[in-house]
């Protein structure tokens, strides 16, 4: 059997990776960290003890063609710390968002989307709102 611990990371692919580390690093403010010398371009970023690790292949096949948010697709979920503010830097620099404030999960949630499509779930616990 299997014993998980815990997610170690999450690899998105992405077209442009100047866009995209712009929007991650700039927008969901991650701290990028030290990568590997691979033969193929991309980068990495630390979330908390988990990581972000976006890789260049513009011939993906998970690239979404509709980059608007959704809830119902495959996504990766960030905790932050608070809703409203995220929400209102997100307005501040013209993100697409799709807010659930009363979500039946419990979470406040605001889902986005990267310069690709790569769906981003930003969330609090509804009790800390």
């Amino acid at each position: 059997m299997i014993q998980s611990l815990e997610i170690h990371h999450v690899s998105l692919t992405v077209t442009n990776l100047e866009d995209a580390k712009h929007f991650y690093r700039k927008i969901v403010g991650l701290k990028e960290i030290e990568r590997p010398n691979f033969d193929f371009p991309g980068a990495w970023y630390a979330i908390g003890s988990q990581q972000l690790h976006l890789i260049v292949l513009p011939t993906s096949q998970t690239i979404r063609k509709d980059k608007s948010p959704s809830s119902r697709e495959g996504h990766f979920a960030i905790r932050v710390k608070d809703y409203h503010e995220t929400l209102s830097w997100l307005k501040q620099n013209n993100v697409d968002v799709l807010e659930k404030p009363n979500s039946a999960s419990g979470f406040a949630q605001i889902f986005c989307a990267d310069p690709d499509g790569n769906l981003i779930e930003l969330n609090v616990d509804q009790q800390d709102m």
